[in-house]
């Protein structure tokens, strides 16, 4: 069956969940990285890596989720949090500019009270600086929604209208209804993530998608969750890239709860393999050196890696499970020269620069 699948892709055609879970339990990592090694360089022919340069930016640490994976948020009541000033914003974005930033990506937790005009006059000071905003998520959106009494649609078009540029795929983990009651009770459903990211790209405005696996979900739930993303790119041709992440458990109260295995750069590859053969409708899937390390992330890019996502000039959710690899935009360069591709920074779009 394997060989038989694998004549199937290097013929171009899509594979069906079967056959997925068949290459994931049957195919070797040698295969895996043949097949979406061609399938990038069937989309991607020149040799080509791109990067951005962007900062993530966490307006607050407060929320009311309390995911159990998460080491980065405060509770309400706890007297650390804390919620970024107009000021503290202004010369983070100031910062990343004179490094030769183009973007933001702005993500915080779900605090209890403020409206959703605070996140509309922070849009609007943020975009009075010039920059893009790649900002909020669906479980956010669904959030502010909530607190305004408003729908989904009409808090996107109000963000929107504020500045909001594009949207990132958080808050995914595993599209799946089951581990999400497990991980996350009071975030979205996965039907309400989908809904929400179709209703951005009705609105015209391009997102990312993302997955964390490795924690407790079956591979039958990860190809829900891949299914879920290539229905609804099939229908609006609205994502930009994917991004696949391992699990960083340090940190976690799930990791003290449920005993969990730390994924392996062996099988981040795999993983990543098995997306870019499925999502063939996808353009572009990013390498994960932020919870991988430089390395890996250079092997990535011969397992169907296109891009080398962002030079994080400032992360702190994955810091936070204990994860600290830093790169410069002259390591991301020199990475990819090395790996035998050529590096060319781009926006989030993937417009060259």
């Amino acid at each position: 069956m394997v060989k038989s699948i694998i004549r199937q892709v290097l013929a171009g055609e899509r594979i069906d969940g079967d056959a997925f879970l068949c290459l994931a339990e049957k195919a070797d990592i040698h295969q895996l990285g043949l097949l979406a090694d061609t399938i990038r360089k069937r989309l991607h022919p020149q040799p080509v890596v791109t990067y951005v340069i962007d900062r993530n930016i966490n307006y607050t640490d407060i929320c009311i989720s309390a995911c159990k994976f998460c080491a980065f948020f405060k509770a309400p009541e706890d007297k650390q949090g804390t919620v970024l000033t107009n000021e503290e914003l202004g010369n983070k974005i100031r910062e990343t500019r004179e490094l030769g930033g183009t973007q933001i990506l702005l993500q915080g937790g779900l605090h209890p009270d403020k409206p959703l005009a605070y996140y509309e006059d922070m849009l609007r000071f943020m975009k009075s600086t010039g920059i893009h905003v790649h900002g909020f998520s669906p479980p956010e959106i669904c959030h502010f929604a909530e607190l305004s009494k408003l729908t989904t649609k009409e808090v996107l078009q109000r963000l929107q209208a504020a500045g909001l540029d594009s949207m990132p795929g958080g808050g995914a983990e595993i599209l799946a209804d089951r581990v999400r009651q497990m991980l996350a009770p009071r975030k979205c459903s996965a039907a309400q993530w989908i809904g929400v990211m179709e209703e951005a790209h009705n609105l015209g405005m391009r997102t990312t998608a993302t997955m964390m696996f490795g924690h407790v979900e079956t591979m039958e739930e990860r190809l829900e969750h891949l299914q879920r993303l290539r229905d609804l790119q099939d229908r609006t041709g609205g994502f930009t890239a994917f991004i696949p992440w391992p699990f960083q458990p340090d940190n976690t109260a799930l990791a003290d709860a449920v005993p969990i295995e730390k994924n392996s750069g062996f099988s981040y590859l795999r993983m990543l393999a098995l997306s870019r053969i499925f999502l063939d409708n996808f353009d572009n899937i990013q390498a994960s050196w932020v919870t991988q390390g430089p390395k890996i992330a250079q092997v990535s890019l011969f397992f169907g890696a296109n891009d080398f996502g962002s030079t994080m000039i400032e992360e702190n959710v994955v810091a936070a499970a204990g994860v600290h690899f830093r790169l410069s935009e002259g390591e991301i360069r020199r990475l990819v020269e090395d790996a035998g591709f050529t590096p060319r920074q781009r926006l989030m779009d993937y417009t060259l620069v």
